[in-house]
């Protein structure tokens, strides 16, 4: 394909509460055995994206260290690769990415030694599928300066937290609201765009000259009436993952056969950093329904509707009902857990009982098997 890739994982919210207090939105585990960037690095590769840059920031170690290596995602290796940066202090900058525009800018010199004519550009904090040179055909054939790819969202979700956006018959962007308070319709940015290397690099040394950080607010807003600015509408699964609620509701989501069928059997593959693990082991008088269980996981008591990392241990006589345990954790016999979500590498306690009543509850227990 003939362009280069930009993933944007630096950033972080409080609505993660505080399931991003040790790590990045993009490094949270997604359906049992992936990240959530995977998404889009596996985009990426099936594309015949060859080069790729993921721009990184916040609490950024445990992402970093599954970018350790670009094989597992196939990227290029004599001409190309998977390349991370994050912030750096240089003679002339002193400061952290400000913004996803400012993102880009302090590694523009990765943009200015591509030779590629486009540049996709992703968040890393979204799960999908999408052939991106379908987008970059589309961009081509509209003859636009910049393509957004955008999705409709159900009623009653949270719109106010994307870009909602609006086109004429022609799929050209008239108006663009960044995080409205009221939003005025349900087609939102799906946050991945399309645009000529060059122009890229024109905008983005424009905003930072006038001290402008933000992608969508000081480009895509600000040029929609002077760029043709056009969407391009996925109907196909798209989630993003950036609130408590939704990240839950996403892993929820792989408990459908119809979505388990879409990611996980149909062409192309999702890919991601493979460590060597035994199977699930399942004991007597274990009993599982309706769940994904990972490997390396050991099952003595009752899984239902529920999302299990890898290497979770399940006492005897627990019960686990519609929630989500994240890697590494340990529960004791007699444990109840329904509506949780319980955080990676913790100790839950013999005869516990987390029950979320009023929403999501978020387990988060100290690891006594790590204690020195």
């Amino acid at each position: 394909m003939r362009a280069v890739g930009i993933i944007l994982a630096g950033g972080n919210n409080q609505r993660m509460r505080e399931l991003s207090n040790k790590r990045a939105i993009a490094a949270m585990p997604v359906a049992g055995s992936y990240r959530s960037i995977d998404f889009s690095l596996s985009n990426m590769t099936n594309s015949g994206i060859q080069k790729v840059a993921v721009l990184t920031q916040y609490n950024s170690r445990s992402l970093n260290e599954h970018l350790s290596s670009s094989k597992w995602w196939d990227f290029g290796r004599k001409q190309g690769g998977l390349f991370v940066f994050t912030p750096t202090i240089t003679v002339g900058n002193n400061f952290w990415f400000r913004g996803t525009a400012d993102a880009i800018a302090q590694n523009l010199d990765f943009l200015k030694k591509s030779h590629e004519p486009y540049v996709v550009i992703a968040s890393g904090d979204c799960v999908y599928k999408l052939d991106y040179n379908r987008v970059l055909e589309y961009h081509i054939e509209k003859k636009a300066d910049i393509t957004v790819v955008c999705t409709e969202v159900p009623q009653g979700d949270d719109i106010g937290r994307f870009g909602v956006l609006r086109m004429n018959e022609d799929g050209r962007i008239t108006d663009f609201e960044e995080k409205p308070v009221a939003a005025s319709g349900n087609t939102i940015s799906a946050g991945i765009y399309v645009i000529r290397r060059r122009q890229l690099i024109e905008l983005i040394e424009k905003a930072a000259a006038e001290d402008r950080y933000d992608f969508v607010q000081d480009i895509l807003v600000r040029y929609k009436n002077l760029k043709r600015i056009y969407g391009y509408r996925l109907d196909t699964y798209w989630s993003n993952i950036s609130t408590v609620e939704a990240y839950y509701r996403t892993n929820m989501d792989f408990l459908k056969p119809d979505v388990r069928d879409y990611f996980f059997r149909q062409y192309p593959d999702v890919y991601s950093r493979i460590e060597d693990m035994p199977p699930a082991k399942y004991n007597p008088g274990a009993a599982v329904r309706n769940s994904l269980v990972s490997a390396g996981c050991i099952i003595n008591g009752t899984v239902e509707n529920s999302v299990l990392f890898k290497k979770v241990f399940v006492g005897e006589n627990c019960v686990i009902k519609n929630s989500i345990i994240l890697n590494d954790v340990y529960i004791g016999d007699n444990t109840y857990i329904e509506n949780c979500i319980v955080e990676s590498r913790d100790t839950i306690r013999a005869n516990s009982h987390h029950v979320g009543e009023d929403g999501i509850k978020i387990v988060v227990e100290t690891n006594e098997r790590y204690v020195l």
